[in-house]
């Protein structure tokens, strides 16, 4: 069974008022891993969230990260689907202080 993996590379993510568009839902696309890296020598918070239908479905909301220091969104299998028009997003607490790898599967094979 062949699979469109992808992954989206995100520098220097901004602040709620200029959120950061990680990956934008297709036909069914599986989000199978976000790592979020302070990039910055403070602590920040992280909030990660899917928008759908013009409401905020938060996966992670505020979340503290240490100084230069990594949190896994998604672990030991998960998944989360997105469908067609569903946008994950993300932002910082600081400007210019968080990275973040998505890792997911384009258009789920079946």
């Amino acid at each position: 069974m062949a699979q469109n993996f992808r992954n989206d590379i995100q520098r220097n993510v901004g602040t709620s008022g200029s959120a950061q568009t990680l990956v934008t839902g297709g036909n069914y696309d599986a989000v199978i891993g976000i790592r979020c890296c302070n990039t910055s020598a403070a602590t920040i918070s992280a909030s990660v969230y899917i928008v759908n239908g013009g409401n905020n479905y938060f996966l992670a909301k505020d979340v503290n990260i240490p100084p230069n220091s990594a949190i896994e969104l998604i672990q030991g299998g998960a998944k989360i689907v997105l469908k067609s028009g569903d946008v994950l997003t993300a932002y910082a607490s600081t400007g210019s202080a968080l990275d973040i790898i998505t890792s997911y599967i384009d258009e789920i094979s079946t």
